[in-house]
């Protein structure tokens, strides 16, 4: 199948699994994973419809976002490293990894002033795995009070990767309930949270149902990797 007929299967699984949870599928947004993917991938994605492409690599994102004409949305993804903090400042309109005030007070610092506050969601470690990146859930309301005056960084939700899911029937969608139950409890101090970055091409149904209001796609839109 082609780049087009994959987002056109994604985009009616999305849709289906808003219906079954009863949401609009307005609410909720496709982010096409474009790492390591080239421009003219890129390009067809963008001719098929698709706005925002997210991106780990920085020197490789960065080579895409000289060569895509067109004006879209590119959501930085991977880990923030405090050396890149200004190319992603500089380039990007959203980052999904935000879990360290050092690197919120550079982003916060070195977003240009010609551009609109950057767009953040602080990344949960929902499983407390010691090998994953993001903060613990008894962490988030401390740095959200740490990083409540930043006026660069629009800080508007929470992200997550929950690892492989156990036995059950609930087990795929326990991360995201969690997420979504801690996203709801930090609302009441913090309303601005309205999004949460959660689900790829293997639980966005989980995701959705338990709402999502962005998925994360990639070798379901591209194919996989060479």
């Amino acid at each position: 199948m082609s780049i087009a007929d994959n987002i056109e299967t994604v985009r009616s699984k999305i849709e289906s699994a808003c219906w079954s949870s009863q949401r609009d599928p307005a609410n909720v947004r496709l982010l096409a994973v474009s790492k390591t993917r080239t421009a003219d991938e890129v390009d067809v994605a963008i001719q098929a419809g698709l706005c925002h492409f997210g991106e780990n690599y920085l020197q490789d994102a960065l080579d895409k976002v000289e060569r895509v004409a067109t004006q879209v949305s590119w959501h930085f993804i991977g880990a923030i490293q405090s050396n890149k903090t200004r190319l992603i400042a500089e380039h990007f309109s959203w980052v999904h990894t935000l879990s360290s005030q050092k690197a919120a007070r550079r982003l916060n610092e070195q977003r240009p002033k010609h551009l609109p506050a950057l767009k953040t969601l602080i990344q949960i470690n929902i499983d407390n795995d010691p090998d994953k990146a993001g903060l613990g859930i008894d962490e988030v309301g401390e740095f959200l009070h740490e990083t409540r005056d930043f006026k660069r960084l629009n800080i508007c939700g929470l992200m997550t990767i929950p690892g492989k899911p156990g036995k059950g029937a609930n087990s795929t969608s326990k991360p995201f309930a969690q997420l979504r139950g801690l996203r709801d409890d930090l609302r009441l101090e913090y309303p601005e949270l309205t999004e949460l970055s959660m689900g790829m091409s293997g639980d966005l149904e989980a995701a959705i149902s338990e709402g999502a209001t962005w998925v994360r796609i990639g070798t379901a839109i591209f194919g996989p990797r060479n």
